[in-house]
Order: C-alpha cells, then sequence, then structure tokens
C-alpha cells in the first residue's frame, strides 16, 4: 500500500534513484491557505547533506506544487506536489546488483515481487520519506487554523540519553538534541561509529499540544494505534512508546492512572490518550529508531542464487539515521491528526447540525 489516512490522506510515489518522488494529498479543504515557503522550510529540516552528522548527499528537495492551489489557496481537489532527485551515484550500488544487503529489504522485496531496484533501495529507501514531509506540512497549516502545534527532537542516540527535553534548543541543534548538556556526546558517539565505518540508533520525542478531546474512532481506528502505525511505516523504526509506554508496566495503578480535578488532569503518564481517544493533554510519542543498516564494514550475505559472499557496502548514508528520522515521525503525527480533526467533525448530531445551520 502506498497510501495512508481515511479522510486527510495522501499518496506517495517515487524511488530513491528515479526522476523524482513525489506525492498527492486528498482532502485538503477548500479555501486553505498555502504556504509554499512553510512546506519548502519543513523539507529543508529533513533534506541531507546538511553536516557530518548526516549522508553526503546533497539533495535541495525543492518542491514543486502541480494541482490542487489556486492564488496561494486550496481548491478542495487533490494537491499533487513533486521533489526531484538531483544527486543520485547509482553507480554506487552496482556491487548489490545480485546480492542482499544485512539489514535491508533487498531480500524480503525480490522474495515478495521477484524484483528489485538496487539502487538506493529503490522504493523501499528512506529518500520516499521526503514526500511524506511535503504532505505533513500541508496537515500542518491545516491544523495551525485550531491551534495544535508539534514539537519533536532526540532524546536518546545509541546508550547516551536525554535528562531534560527542551524543544526551543533542539530548534537549533545540527542533531535536533533535546537536552544541551547531552549534545556533545551524542554527536561524539555518532562520529565514532562513523569513523569505524559503523552506524548507531536513536529515539525522537514527538509532542503534540492543544488536540482537542475526541480525537480518535474506536475500536479499529484508534488514535494511538493509527500514530503507532503511522510511526511504524517509517524507514527503520522499530518500536513506539505513548506516555510512559513500557515504564509504565513497572508502575502500579495507583501510580499510573491519571487523576482528575475541575482543572484538568494531575498527570499525564497515559501521554494524551485515553481508550484510543484524545483527552486534551500533550500527546507525547517516543520513536525508537534501529542503527542505519547501511554501514561501510565488511559483512555476510547470500546472492539471488543463495550462494555465500562477503562483500563491502558503497554509497552515502547517515550514520544516525534517528536525527532526520525525527523530522518525519513529526510530520506523520501531523498526517494522522489531520486525518482524525476531519474524521471527528461528523462524531455526533449537533456537530453535524451546526455544520449544516
Amino acid at each position: 500500500m502506498n497510501s495512508f489516512g481515511r479522510k486527510f490522506s495522501f499518496t506517495t510515489f517515487g524511488e530513491s534513484h528515479g526522476k523524482a518522488l513525489g506525492v498527492v494529498v486528498d482532502g485538503v479543504p477548500a479555501g486553505l491557505k498555502i504556504d509554499e515557503d512553510f512546506i519548502q522550510s519543513e523539507l529543508d529540516k529533513r533534506k541531507p547533506g546538511k553536516s557530518e552528522f548526516e549522508t553526503a548527499r546533497k539533495e535541495a528537495d525543492k518542491v514543486e506544487i502541480l494541482s490542487g492551489v489556486f492564488e496561494g489557496v486550496a481548491t478542495g481537489t487533490p494537491i499533487a506536489m513533486v521533489i526531484y532527485n538531483t544527486n543520485q551515484k547509482s553507480r554506487d550500488y552496482s556491487n548489490i546488483k545480485d546480492v542482499f544487503r544485512p539489514g535491508h529489504a533487498d531480500f524480503t522485496y525480490f522474495h515478495k515481487y521477484g524484483i528489485r531496484d538496487y539502487r538506493g533501495g529503490g522504493r523501499s529507501s528512506a529518500r520516499e520519506t521526503a514526500a511524506r514531509v511535503a504532505a505533513g506540512a500541508i496537515a500542518k497549516l491545516l491544523l495551525r487554523e485550531v491551534g495544535v502545534e508539534f514539537m519533536s527532537g532526540i532524546s536518546q542516540v545509541h546508550t547516551i540519553a536525554s535528562q531534560k527535553l527542551d524543544f526551543e534548543y533542539a530548534k537549533q541543534s545540527i542533531i535536533y538534541a533535546l537536552d544541551p548538556t547531552q549534545e556533545e556526546a551524542q554527536k561524539g558517539v555518532i562520529l565514532e561509529a562513523k569513523n569505524r565505518h559503523d552506524s548507531v540508533g536513536g529515539v525522537a520525542t514527538v509532542v503534540i499540544k492543544n488536540a482537542p478531546i475526541g480525537l480518535g474512532e474506536p475500536l479499529y481506528y484508534k488514535l494511538d494505534g493509527v500514530l503507532a502505525e503511522a510511526m511504524m511505516g517509517i524507514n527503520a523504526v522499530k518500536a513506539v512508546e505513548i506516555g510512559d509506554g513500557i515504564a509504565s508496566t513497572t508502575l502500579y495503578g495507583s501510580q499510573n492512572n491519571d487523576q482528575i480535578r475541575e482543572d484538568g488532569f494531575e498527570s499525564n503518564h497515559a501521554g494524551g490518550i485515553l481508550g484510543g481517544i484524545s483527552n486534551g493533554e500533550d500527546i507525547v510519542l517516543k520513536v525508537h529508531f534501529k542503527p542505519t543498516p547501511s554501514i561501510f564494514q565488511e559483512q555476510h550475505t547470500i546472492t539471488k542464487e543463495n550462494e555465500n559472499v562477503d562483500f563491502s557496502l558503497k554509497g552515502r548514508h547517515d550514520p544516525c539515521v534517528a536525527i532526520r528520522g525525527s523530522v518525519v515521525a513529526e510530520s506523520m503525527a501531523a498526517l494522522v491528526i489531520a486525518d482524525m480533526l476531519l474524521l471527528n467533525m461528523g462524531s455526533n448530531i449537533a456537530g453535524v447540525k451546526k455544520y449544516y445551520e
């Protein structure tokens, strides 16, 4: 499947080393102001080649809107956007034409389809996520109209975890570090791994503020379930926590329950979601990324003919995919909330009557 969402949906297309990537966003309300500079600024956060902590592949990731916008506003028809690839080096992948890279989707794509685009992983490459960020920017423009805000950053690199979460600081950090006291250590472990031709994993924290109460469609389109699905659909994500997540399994119910008073909840262990529905508190996600599988050490693998071989990878890759992945996670969160917002509008008769009065 290449589409996501029900009321506010998007479909992406393109490959890592193809001519272009793109996305078609459907369900955008007519009249929404489309700020192209904002869309580009979101893509600039994710684009590669900005520092030594990212892949050396330099792409401008310049977005071009093809349809669905007239005189700066959405027309209510599908918004199509394209991002051209300009810095491919497909020759770097000629040595893996007939072998499967450990930790990648090469093996599974080939056995599923009987064919694969070996140039940078083709469709399975994280390059595709540029299209999701473009779609997420449209979602953010919609949610900005009702005051919903998004924050994200890196809360852990390898074993070095943040002791505090400073989202304003993360905006100026080259690795989107949330804790200035841990940033240098986190940078150090990334570069140490890179110098050994290795990679490290990390954790991105995403916070959604001012989401209205009532988002989520029980029982089979719960807000937390769809957010988890959205995050797990991002390349290299292996786990998602909401609120206290795994830590809640070590608590008693008396500790974990978010007690309530007339002025609101006394705590937020649930991460802003109860029964699959938003409760008005901050929605808090922790998204766990595995180490980038593209490393430059000799590894064991097999060929398409099931023969054992040793090989060394070429190319340009992120030593810690979580850094740019945090931008994608924030975008996917926005896409989910936009979808839930529109779905919720008809959840009770009062809302329907209000619209048509």
